[in-house]
């Protein structure tokens, strides 16, 4: 007799076609039967051993978070309800350029030193590895969830060339080859850049499409965070389309916002250039979270300039007079790279977190709301905090506008990605609550798509980027990475005040047919594994 029947439910399967009224019957990881009710009553429903009523319920493929930044929280936190509890069942790690493999030792320390803000520094972590594939072995021990994994432009960067800012030698060239085509070959599916942090953005073009040629000759993706989200945003988009067409690779824009004021109501223009595009034969998709603001670390805010040597000099410029001077004018008078081209409103940066607990006072605030209580200019308190936290802090940056939000998230190629970061005392919400916010909100309360849509876009899409064959919709024979919510009652738990409340509707997750959310709990399980690239 098989393990488990869902009873009853309303299947949304993914394919964005309308539910159905179905017994669907799991056993041994599978999706073994689907039992329809318009297929008459003289048809005999199935039995199992476990039998779950989902009367009123919606059964579902596992959500697909495109765009995860979870590459050490999987390993330090069992548990990792940020995403379980959502309904994740599938992770892509190794985003924004920037994750710890492949690496060295000397490339560990400073990869570990500059996303501090994103993961943590990692004492608490045995970095046992330092390929592509021993990071996916270590995975394969077993995680809440499952992931996938991109190779980070930037680290491979860092590995072959450095932190200096010029272009690669022919050498240096064929070593950034050579690493990339080893992590395709150890099961990546694809490869990030962080087009706005160091050392990734150093990079020409024409350096990163050779490194595309060799991703697309493996049948991978590349996923890059371009070169503005600011005021060259629409600019950026169209560099990375042609970059793609170039070299011959399918493209995934990472968090495809339109943000800053300059960019308000443009999401219009976005959605013809990509239209133009996937007319003309390409293969485009992107990914974009629920909300409005974007959040990432308070250095990365600084121009590029100042990031060359690595975390170290960037440390030893702050804290010298002069150069700290040009940083700070850079960054409100000019508007620096890292800041997309935008001169700085000190209003729109909220400190999220900080690593030395000394400094907790910081966040939550902005960093005018800070400067103003301690009587100082608001550069006067960034650089207290960088140097003081060591590059340490994490913010949100409140520049985003709901109708672009909207119009992007209807697009059709787009997925879901939660770009969450899960540390600091208060990080951005989207990390514990992007996907029921999607069908909550979006969905229920707004109706900016109907829910056979919504799903499909947080599956099927998403499981087709990644070329995975049994994966992002229910079908006899898939793999049972499922999700039963209630459609009435599904929302995101987590604010801007309690940023790691759990979602709420969603009784039951189940990672290869094994339950890893079990009547709203989180069960003892790992059966999360890494996914490995498809052969091509």
């Amino acid at each position: 007799m098989e393990q488990l029947v869902f009873r009853d439910a309303d299947v949304v399967d993914g394919s964005g076609e309308p539910a159905y009224r179905a017994d669907v019957v799991v056993d041994r990881g599978r999706i073994v039967s689907i039992v329809k009710e318009a297929a008459g009553a003289g048809c005999q429903r199935p039995e199992a051993m476990r039998e779950l009523d989902a009367e009123g319920l919606v059964l579902s493929p596992g959500f697909i978070d495109m765009h995860a930044h979870s590459d050490l929280a999987v390993l330090r936190d069992p548990d990792h309800s940020a995403k379980a509890a959502q309904g994740v069942t599938l992770e892509v790690l190794g985003q924004d350029g920037l994750s710890y493999a492949p690496v060295d030792d000397r490339t560990l320390a400073e990869v570990r030193a500059t996303i501090t803000g994103w993961n943590g520094h990692g004492d608490d972590i045995d970095f046992d590895w330092r390929s592509v594939g021993e990071y996916l072995d270590r995975l394969d021990r077993g995680i809440a969830v499952n992931a996938a994994y991109l190779i980070p432009q930037g680290t491979v960067r860092m590995l072959a060339v450095g932190w200096e800012d010029r272009e690669a030698t022919p050498q240096e060239l064929d070593r950034m080859r050579q690493l990339v085509a080893e992590g395709m070959e150890q099961g990546a599916v694809g490869m990030s850049s962080g087009l706005t942090y160091t050392p990734g953005m150093y990079a020409k073009d024409a350096e990163l499409t050779e490194l595309c040629r060799v991703v697309a000759s493996y049948g991978g993706y590349y996923c890059p965070h371009h070169r503005s989200y600011g005021a060259g945003a629409l600019e950026a988009y169209e560099e990375m389309v042609e970059l793609a067409r170039e070299a011959g690779c399918s493209l995934h824009l990472a968090h495809a916002t339109m943000n800053f004021g300059v960019n308000k109501g443009r999401a219009p223009e976005l959605l013809t250039l990509l239209d133009e595009a996937l007319a003309a034969g390409a293969d485009i998709t992107l990914d974009t979270y629920p909300y409005t603001p974007g959040c990432t670390t308070l250095v990365a805010m600084l121009p590029s300039w100042a990031h060359e040597g690595g975390p170290e000099a960037m440390l030893k410029r702050l804290a010298d007079e002069e150069t700290s001077a040009r940083i700070r004018h850079d960054v409100e008078v000019v508007g620096s790279d890292g800041c997309h081209g935008v001169p700085m409103d000190w209003n729109t940066i909220e400190i999220s977190g900080v690593s030395d607990p000394g400094l907790g006072d910081y966040v939550g605030r902005t960093v005018q709301e800070s400067a103003d209580q301690h009587g100082e200019s608001p550069w006067v308190t960034v650089r207290r905090l960088l140097v003081q936290d060591r590059l340490g802090p994490t913010i949100l940056q409140h520049v985003g506008h709901e109708e672009n939000v909207q119009a992007i998230m209807r697009h059709r190629v787009h997925t879901g990605g939660s770009d969450g970061i899960l540390q600091g005392a208060k990080p951005h919400p989207r990390a514990y609550g992007t996907f029921p916010q999607y069908l909550g909100h979006y969905v229920r309360e707004l109706g900016v798509l109907s829910l056979e849509e919504c799903v499909a876009h947080l599956t099927s899409r998403p499981a087709a980027r990644l070329r995975l064959p049994d994966r992002g919709l229910i079908r006899e024979g898939y793999r049972a990475d499922l999700v039963l919510f209630d459609p009435r009652t599904v929302a995101a738990g987590s604010t801007y005040e309690n940023p790691r409340a759990l979602p709420t509707g969603i009784p039951h997750v189940l990672v290869d047919g094994q339950f890893v959310i079990e009547d709203g709990r989180r069960t003892d399980v790992l059966a999360g594994r890494a996914v490995r690239r498809s052969p091509v």
